[in-house]
């Protein structure tokens, strides 16, 4: 399909099957990204989107009713993209039987700093700047990050029933990891200390296992 000329839009027909409908969202979410992380929140406007997104301004509406629903679904979409691509690396690296393990653990902060790095830009206003942002989106963000504690629970829970980490609570012991995590990925956003994910990675996770291995 030829390229849309900057500052035009494709004439396109409303999207009608559930499949179309959902390509659509897809394809403004993908623009949106691109044109909050170029220009923030304050200075993006719903007519900047839709020219990023080859669409008129109107057919934005027909899936969000304005500015900030349109960042709530940007949010949504990167904590889903985040969590799935975890739960695809843990897949990827479980063994049968094996359980909670250092390997399976590392591929998984591995993939958390790999995926903060990867759209440096995106993810710190989707993940940082939302708080500057004021009680609607920072409300927003301290829920993904309750559930980003709530994965690391259950792993440290399954950790402890088999004799793998330190007998404590549970939810404190998932916020610590995930503090930690949490500093250094929205850390390396704004600061290059030239490691590279992985080692940052294994820094994190050998700090964290021999803290919590049983003496």
């Amino acid at each position: 399909m030829p390229a849309v000329p900057a500052g035009r839009t494709r004439a396109l027909r409303r999207a009608v099957s559930d499949e179309e409908k959902s390509q659509r969202r897809e394809q403004i979410l993908a623009a949106a990204k691109r044109v909050f992380a170029r220009n923030g929140f304050q200075g993006t406007t719903i007519a900047d989107v839709a020219r990023a997104a080859g669409l008129s301004y109107g057919s934005i509406y027909w899936y969000f009713d304005s500015k900030e629903a349109l960042f709530h679904a940007l949010m949504e979409h990167q904590e889903a993209a985040l969590r799935d691509h975890i739960a695809d690396v843990l897949e990827a690296t479980a063994t049968d039987g094996e359980g909670f393990g250092p390997s399976a653990f590392r591929e998984a902060v591995r993939a958390t700093f790999e995926f903060f790095e990867s759209d440096k830009a995106a993810v710190r206003l989707l993940f940082r700047d939302s708080y500057a942002l004021g009680d609607r989106f920072e409300r927003h963000l301290h829920g993904i990050y309750e559930r980003f504690i709530d994965d690391l629970e259950a792993v440290l829970g399954e950790a402890q029933a088999r004799g793998e980490i330190v007998e404590g609570p549970t939810r404190l012991l998932a916020f610590s990891v995930a503090a930690l995590i949490a500093q250094l990925a929205l850390r390396r956003l704004t600061t290059d200390d030239g490691l590279d994910a992985g080692v940052v990675a294994d820094f994190v996770v050998s700090l964290t296992l021999d803290g919590l291995r049983p003496r």
